[in-house]
């Protein structure tokens, strides 16, 4: 009864390994022609405060780094839930090929509720996906100690099978160098965020 036991748990074991291999693909996305817009949709992390919005925000810098348009669609303050409520006349406008999605620092602070933040965030992914744009989903980390990101970011971007950049915004909440002041990156931060993202791009084969 006991090697029975062994025997089907081993088999469990093997079937649970393969299926966490065969899970190890990520996610691709259409490579971005010249003409393409990349949309950097967001709070003041986005706009850039902490910097010169204008040439120092990560939309800026990947800009530079893509050759590509990128437009700096973040609002310094924003709540998801107003965020949500404006996304569409964005989309709409801009018409974009690629959204970076990086939202949720204010809820967060504020302390709305994660729930709300994440179905928030899942609406706006389905929004940004039925206007015709893939979405890259980037996580922003609780605002503690542990500066970990809340389970939500990396559960919606495998529920939507969503490129996803984990924990740039970590590292640089970490690095005192990298920060204009307790949450906002200065133009160091900002560059490494940039560059983290273009990675990213890159390896997801959009550039």
């Amino acid at each position: 009864m006991k090697q029975r036991q062994f025997v089907h748990a081993l088999t469990l074991l093997l079937f649970s390994l393969c299926l966490t291999s065969c899970s190890d693909n990520k996610p691709t996305l259409s490579v971005l022609e010249n003409d393409a817009v990349i949309l950097a949709f967001g709070d003041s992390l986005t706009y850039g405060i902490g910097a010169n919005s204008k040439t120092e925000s990560y939309p800026a810098v990947l800009s530079r780094l893509t050759g590509l348009r990128v437009a700096n669609k973040g609002i310094s303050g924003e709540v998801s839930e107003d965020a949500l409520e404006r996304l569409p006349d964005v989309l709409q406008t801009l018409k974009p090929n690629l959204v970076i999605l990086c939202h949720g620092g204010n809820d967060i602070i504020r302390r709305l509720g994660k729930e709300q933040l994440k179905n928030n965030l899942k609406q706006m992914i389905i929004l940004i996906e039925s206007s015709g744009a893939e979405v890259v989903l980037v996580g922003v980390p609780n605002f503690n100690l542990m500066l970990d990101v809340p389970k939500l970011y990396p559960e919606l971007a495998l529920e939507h099978e969503l490129a996803f950049e984990p924990s740039i915004l970590s590292k640089i909440e970490r690095s005192p160098k990298m920060k204009a002041d307790q949450i906002h990156p200065n133009a160091q931060g900002y560059k490494l965020m940039a560059e983290s993202i273009h990675t990213l791009l890159q390896g997801a084969g959009a550039i």
